[in-house]
């Protein structure tokens, strides 16, 4: 159970970091599902150690929204960087 609820927040996280990031036209609903999830665990190897917080996306909570977008938006900019030489 705890798989489907990651990949529920995970599609929403990477769609919401993909609004931010003005990528939204150019994902689909699998890579924003495979952005919020990476980006879950990026974010959580970030916050973890640099502010003592943490969260998860296999059972439902604000923080761990909340982490996952942020982790998601470091994420579609280290791909911007790559992809383009600069950030949006």
């Amino acid at each position: 159970m705890g798989w489907i609820i990651a990949l529920i927040v995970g599609g929403i996280a990477g769609w919401l970091a993909s609004m931010v990031m003005n990528r939204d036209a150019s994902m689909g609903i699998f890579w924003n599902i495979v952005v919020g999830c990476v980006g879950s665990v990026v974010g959580n190897a970030l916050a973890g150690p640099l502010l003592g917080i943490g969260g998860s996306v296999q059972e439902f909570s604000l923080m761990g929204l909340v982490i996952a977008v942020v982790g998601a938006i470091v994420l579609l900019g280290i791909v911007n960087l790559i992809q383009r030489g600069r950030v949006r």
